[in-house]
């Protein structure tokens, strides 16, 4: 059989073509994963795993929140009395509840007790202006809302041009002690702020409440989990119960290998999909202590992994290097971790940042996952290849293999048709955790979903190993004298440098050479005197074929979105 009939085998149809992928990943399963995810108490709601724990450790920490611990036991009560709060309040079974906070306590209470009430986790960003805010609230329908007091100035802007019946306030002073562990966010030392006309929080949950008896299944709607891109309005995606079970079971025992002797570090935003992964679902799936900061910070990251020896985390690759180019936070013992997962979004993973990790902790650190907001991420795993660097070494980014249950093709862009392996096209997933549509968005959904896949728009390739790799948004592709140029590709290269902080690639339109690829670039403080264009121009020229080599322009800050992306749009008018 010649390798044109090969190929033209196993892409003649769908079932031929997964078939021939999935043989490609057989032969490649890391030994020591499970061939499926591990349910600790079976297939049930989030709210079921959280009550039995508390029953089974009640007095073990699920959170620990600058020195104040919330145990098994109360959190699970909290949230019952949140449910019973919410009902009380008129709330009914399918009814969109916002939670405005930063990363806090309260926050799960709310989670937990929204769930448990049958309605729908609606999470705000708390860094929101009024126009965002105004959009979630009357595109979401949301009538209760949670809210932090040093938020609360923007609710009463919107407000009389929402549908919202009920605030309910609460303050970081409401859970952080007199003596809290520091370093503390300047934000937590703020006085707590009395707000007239609503309803506060933590004084309403003081007095135990029967929780509501309502029926609760796996497939009923539980979150509007908001897109988090650079350009356009978000989009809410509908997720349920069963989408956050799957994706906690996968990442507890796929991803990584997390269990409840494990404490688990999380300064992600959980308004965030990754966030509430991590930091919220995650922890209660696997039985796991959650070291919660408030915000990113190198020392204060530093300082909890060693008070409260944590095992496991998750951060974006910028993270780790800032931290090793820290030297108060290097100071501390980091050796308990066990499982570091990134994610490459402006600094991309490379042999160096691995090797300095690896000498600071023990640790390796290695690719998290390929995911979005649509499929409740942790799609893809990289368990497995980072023996002599495989996974450094091949075609960043570099996003592993396929969880159990999930299926990754690629397609020509614009239409039906199956690429071959090692093809450029348009990535496409189906995965049990998938988006059920957008939020009052019925074209958008019909023009995402495709017969139980989800088109994503980005550029993607499956290798002759099975191994998935995302090269960027199909959107941000150059063409630079007909050549096909990826930003991502480059901005991998310049994340490489040493004094470079972050870099933003777009294309400007040239009358010979069609686009040509510019690169936005933030550099340390101390070397923005020492590193010219000149010599970045060099450092690629040693790296990237002659066509991909960008113009150079030196930015004091790139325009950055909450989730930690940089702004392309806004990059265009720089131009």
């Amino acid at each position: 059989m010649t390798t044109e009939t090969a190929v033209a085998d196993y892409t003649r149809d769908e079932a031929s073509y997964l078939a021939h992928v999935r043989k490609l990943i057989d032969k490649v399963w890391p030994a020591d994963v499970p061939r499926q995810p591990r349910f600790p108490f079976g297939e049930k709601p989030l709210t079921a795993y959280l009550h039995a724990w508390a029953e089974k450790q009640p007095d073990k920490a699920a959170i620990k929140f600058y020195g104040a611990e919330t145990s098994y036991r109360d959190l699970d009560r909290l949230s019952d009395n949140f449910a019973a709060l919410l009902v009380k309040l008129g709330a009914r079974k399918g009814d969109r509840i916002a939670v405005f906070l930063p990363n806090c306590p309260q926050f799960y209470v709310c989670f937990y007790g929204i769930l448990k009430a049958g309605c729908v986790h609606v999470p705000v960003n708390p860094m929101f202006t009024e126009h965002e805010l105004r959009y979630e609230l009357n595109d979401s329908g949301a009538r209760i809302i949670v809210v932090q007091d040093q938020l609360f100035p923007l609710i009463e802007t919107v407000r009389p041009h929402c549908t919202l019946d009920h605030v309910i306030s609460t303050s970081y002073r409401d859970v952080v002690s007199s003596d809290p562990e520091g370093p503390l966010p300047s934000a937590l030392a703020v006085p707590k702020i009395e707000i007239p006309g609503t309803i506060d929080l933590m004084t309403a949950l003081a007095e135990d409440a029967k929780p509501p008896q309502i029926d609760v299944s796996l497939d009923d709607i539980a979150a509007l989990n908001y897109t988090g891109g650079t350009t356009g309005m978000p989009k809410g995606c509908v997720h349920t119960q069963r989408d956050m079970l799957f994706t906690g079971a996968v990442m507890g025992s796929i991803s990584a290998h997390v269990g409840n002797t494990d404490v688990v570090i999380n300064f992600w935003p959980i308004f965030w999909i990754a966030g509430e992964d991590v930091g919220i679902i995650l922890p209660v799936i696997t039985g796991a202590t959650c070291v919660l900061l408030a915000r990113w910070d190198p020392v204060a990251y530093a300082r909890a992994v060693e008070r409260h020896k944590v095992t496991v985390s998750m951060m974006v690759v910028d993270n780790a290097v800032e931290i090793m180019g820290n030297p108060e936070a290097m100071k501390h013992n980091m050796r308990s971790l066990r499982e570091v997962l990134v994610a490459s979004f402006v600094k991309k993973l490379n042999p160096a940042f691995r090797q300095g990790w690896r000498n600071l902790t023990g640790s390796t650190l290695r690719e998290a996952a390929w995911g979005m907001t649509e499929t409740h991420s942790f799609d893809s795993f990289t368990q497995g290849w980072q023996d002599d660097d495989q996974d450094l070494k091949a075609q960043q980014i570099f996003a592993g293999i396929p969880v159990p249950s999930t299926d990754f093709k690629i397609l020509e862009f614009g239409s039906n048709k199956l690429m071959p392996i090692g093809t450029e096209g348009e990535l496409c997933v189906r995965t049990p955790s998938l988006l059920k549509g957008y939020w009052n968005k019925p074209d958008a959904t019909a023009e995402g979903l495709v017969n139980g896949w989800l088109r994503t728009g980005d550029l993607g390739m499956i290798s002759e190993r099975g191994t998935v790799h995302f090269l960027g948004r199909r959107k941000e592709m150059l063409k630079v004298k007909g050549m096909s140029v990826f930003p991502a590709e480059i901005e991998a290269v310049l994340g490489q440098h040493p004094a470079v902080t972050g870099s933003g690639v777009i294309g400007r339109e040239d009358d010979t050479r069609g686009q040509v690829p510019v690169a936005f670039i933030t550099l340390l403080p101390e070397e923005r005197k020492t590193v010219t264009a000149e010599s970045l121009g060099a450092f690629c020229k040693e790296r990237l074929a002659g066509y991909k080599l960008p113009e150079i322009r030196i930015v004091d800050a790139l325009p950055m979105t909450a989730t930690g992306k940089v702004k392309k749009e806004e990059l265009s008018q720089l131009l």
